[in-house]
């Protein structure tokens, strides 16, 4: 049988082309090329099979701080930049970033908070709870806004969710988005670089304590916790807790300063202390010293110059792959923030390969919890993690319990005190195997004493 089916549609095409031709300047020709155009938001939106927008991709680009970024702006360490854009301010400069962390809203905040208000910002305006808000800071020449949406963050898809809270779609968990915008103002920063060359020009690029190496008198212990006296005391016998001149109060009728044992130890400090106890405890034992960085050599970091009093010491442990740089591969550590203050997860994470002296092993959140009982082990960042365990093996020699006694909070974001510091610096090595501030005194004193050397005894051929 005939099948008429392709003639009918051939004449309903046919058909259908006439009235598009004759309908082509008609008000309704305009209505049926409307019907069959493209959707603009389609054609404008156009993405890839995996839902992205085309020319969007994270993965295409990546973003990097300015090599004019204010050293002294704290940033979140674990944060991730998304994006930079210059602001446009007469007389200023400034720009603004975009950052991502997958830590909730109040541990960002906190932290901007303890970083404002230990580093002499003037916080001009704050949050009010923990549910996010905007900094306000100001320091010298220079302005900071740090704002954190409340209680929101927003993921790859453009939809809102909390974000304390894993997102439920499985592809992405949620993410805190926050801003750091800084302004300068040109006129104020010209005034501060020209006394700062004033004053750089009077005292050489380097200047090492005078005191390294030398006992020292420290008239306030008595403020230090009872438990970490006697380290500090024989830290000071070796000498190698040296304060800055500008941060230490002297007082005129006695010999003596103070050393603020409950203050809050800054990365600088730190690094300083960890260096020189090393090479004071292993005085004799060259292959165990750290070796001091050449004042030519390149700086690993962007805020730490060859001109800053701490250089030798921050580069050294940069060269020896003790702390997170470049150097070790960590692209995104290019700042040291050396004036920021020092938290109990770095503290170990430095001092660990100090005392192991190999490789640190891994460890996992449950691993940290079953040794250690820590209720917030999952708060520590993983590098820190492989530390905080290698420092379980190590015993009642452990730096956590010299320095806290028994505890189940961890707390790796509280900052350390000195009194803190200087109980880790007592004693190190490792399995038994190590040296103590104690025994290095009696090394110092053995050697400082003069060999006997036998008295001849008179000539018998002179006796008659």
């Amino acid at each position: 049988m005939f099948d008429k089916r392709p003639v009918l549609l051939a004449s309903f095409a046919a058909c259908l082309l006439g009235l598009l031709t004759s309908c082509a300047n008609s008000s309704t020709g305009e209505a049926l090329e409307r019907s069959f155009a493209a959707d603009p938001k389609l054609r404008n939106n156009s993405t890839t099979l995996d839902g992205s927008p085309q020319g969007n991709s994270p993965s295409q680009t990546t973003a990097k701080l300015p090599e004019d970024f204010p050293s002294e702006i704290p940033l979140y360490p674990n944060a991730t930049l998304e994006n930079v854009e210059p602001l446009t301010v007469p007389n200023a400069q400034g720009e603004q970033t975009s950052w991502s962390s997958t830590d909730p809203i109040n541990a960002i905040q906190s932290f901007y908070t303890q970083e404002f208000e230990s580093n002499n910002w003037q916080i001009t305006s704050q949050p009010t709870d923990e549910a996010g808000g905007t900094f306000v800071a100001r320091r010298n020449s220079l302005q900071v806004t740090v704002t954190i949406p409340s209680s929101a963050a927003t993921n790859n898809s453009g939809e809102t969710s909390t974000a304390t809270e894993p997102s439920t779609s499985g592809t992405s968990n949620a993410v805190t988005e926050f801003e750091i915008q800084y302004i300068r103002n040109q006129g104020e920063a010209a005034s501060e670089q020209s006394g700062q060359d004033s004053s750089q020009s009077e005292v050489p690029s380097y200047v090492p304590s005078r005191s390294a190496g030398e006992a020292q008198d420290f008239t306030d212990l008595d403020k230090a916790p009872k438990e970490l006296r006697q380290y500090i005391e024989d830290l000071a016998t070796l000498g190698v807790l040296t304060v800055d001149s500008s941060g230490s109060k002297t007082n005129a009728g006695a010999s003596g300063t103070t050393f603020e044992p409950n203050k809050t130890i800054t990365r600088r400090e730190y690094a300083r202390w960890l260096v020189a106890a090393n090479n004071q405890i292993y005085a004799n034992r060259p292959g165990q010293q750290i070796r001091s960085a050449s004042e030519t050599t390149q700086p690993a970091f962007r805020d730490v110059p060859r001109s800053d009093r701490d250089f030798q010491s921050i580069q050294a442990l940069a060269e020896a792959g003790l702390i997170p740089s470049p150097l070790t591969g960590d692209a995104t550590a290019v700042l040291f923030r050396p004036d920021a203050p020092l938290t109990r997860e770095n503290l170990i994470l430095w001092k660990v390969p100090l005392d192991t002296r190999q490789s640190l092993p891994s460890a996992s959140v449950d691993a940290v919890k079953q040794t250690w009982g820590f209720q917030d082990a999952a708060k520590v960042e993983p590098k820190a993690l492989r530390a905080v365990l290698a420092d379980f093996q190590n015993g009642e020699s452990a730096n956590i319990r010299r320095m806290l006694g028994y505890t189940t909070l961890f707390q790796p974001k509280k900052p350390v005190t000195r009194a803190e510091a200087a109980s880790v610096f007592w004693y190190f090595g490792s399995q038994g195997e190590g040296l103590s501030a104690k025994e290095a005194q009696q090394i110092k004193r053995e050697d400082a004493q003069p060999s006997e050397t036998p008295t001849p005894s008179p000539s018998s051929s002179g006796e008659q």
